[in-house]
């Protein structure tokens, strides 16, 4: 029997990728996203749902999940709806702050709630959920969106002891750079002008087309989303894309300290 997977924030990037790519693998997928109506490609795939879904929404995370279980068991869940908060800290409003968390991990704690019963029932299932490779580091000028990255890595690895008994798997993907739309569509700036010349060498930096080549496709991303779904391993963390593995593996490395002052060197000097 075909598995299924259920997968958030599938309008574009990486979650349509993903998609596109278990739907190829023979997998029923349930894409769900906020405006459905919008969508062209995925509703014509046969062996895909398009569900609607705000994850900041609570009331239809329920009235979703609860129709996703009825219409298929679900095997996989993939939290990936989320978007980048940028900019200066002292800068951000309450309202940009409360969306940040409440979009990137509110809604992916709410998300796997609602689906946790069914899985516990059933002895099995796997809770996938994209981090990023600013979950594991930081860089300046992300400090609210580093904080829900790092707080669902803490999130995932402290469930997956806790679902560990019912067979219940946990794990992430920390992806480093994507070439989607992720910079324009899905990033949110607070700008301050006493910080505008530490932000004019970081922007410098982040859209250096030499530092661009470097980074991944969407979907490479959904295939180490496909890896993480079948490898049969009981691995926690799938950092992803050479330049993710290439920053990780530094960190480890030369230690956090020696790692930050590089940081600091690379885009504030």
């Amino acid at each position: 029997m075909n598995k299924t997977i259920f997968i958030t924030g599938a309008s574009s990037g990486l979650g349509k990728a993903t998609a596109k790519l278990f739907a190829e693998q023979g997998w029923n997928v349930i894409a769900t996203m906020r405006k459905p109506e919008n969508e062209t490609e995925l509703d014509k795939i046969e062996n895909i749902t398009v569900l609607p879904l705000d994850v900041t929404n609570t009331v239809q995370i329920q009235s979703t999940a609860a129709a996703s279980i009825n219409l298929r068991d679900i095997d996989v869940v993939f939290n990936n709806a989320g978007y980048g908060l940028g900019g200066v800290f002292e800068a951000t409003t309450d309202e940009q702050l409360t969306r940040q968390i409440n979009t990137n991990l509110l809604g992916v704690m709410r998300v796997t709630q609602a689906f946790i019963p069914h899985f516990r029932q059933k002895k099995s299932g796997m809770f996938i959920t994209t981090t990023s490779i600013g979950g594991l580091m930081a860089f300046p000028f992300f400090s609210v969106y580093h904080a829900t990255k790092w707080a669902l890595e803490g999130w995932s690895e402290s469930l997956a002891f806790e679902l560990g008994s019912h067979n219940v798997q946990v794990k992430t993907v920390s992806p480093g750079g994507i070439l989607t739309d992720f910079a324009g569509r899905s990033l949110d700036m607070s700008m301050h002008e006493a910080y505008t010349g530490d932000l004019q060498k970081l922007t410098k930096v982040m859209l250096d087309p030499e530092r661009q080549k470097n980074y991944s496709t969407a979907e490479q991303i959904a295939n180490v989303v496909y890896e993480a779904a079948t490898d049969g391993q009981s691995k926690l963390r799938y950092v992803a894309g050479e330049d993710a593995k290439a920053m990780y593996a530094q960190r480890k490395e030369i230690g956090d300290e020696a790692f930050r002052t590089g940081v600091k060197e690379m885009f504030l000097s």
